[in-house]
């Protein structure tokens, strides 16, 4: 394991043990839906099924086409808010 995997590893557990994991991901998905990330993926989530075919798409299929544009579609606004709780907490 990495350096850097295991200062992540240690960061996550840390975390999950003070029970701001969970806060920050209450705190991240209010953001999203705030944001319209939540209805916006969903609508991706629609284009993929209709274009492949609802009998041709599985979960996994779908979860692997959506993902990318998921990840690229969360404001930089949000993601900074989330670095910066992070710090904070870890400080």
């Amino acid at each position: 394991m990495s350096k850097d995997s295991q200062m992540r590893a240690a960061i996550n557990q840390k975390l999950i043990e003070m029970g701001e994991r969970e806060r920050l991901k209450e705190l991240m998905r209010a953001k999203l839906v705030e944001c319209g990330w939540k209805d916006q993926l969903k609508a991706h989530c629609k284009d993929v099924i209709i274009e492949k075919g609802l009998e041709h798409v599985t979960v996994e299929d779908l979860v692997t086409e959506v993902t990318p544009k998921g990840r690229a579609l969360v404001p930089d606004s949000v993601k900074k808010e989330l670095l910066q709780r992070i710090r904070a907490f870890l400080a």
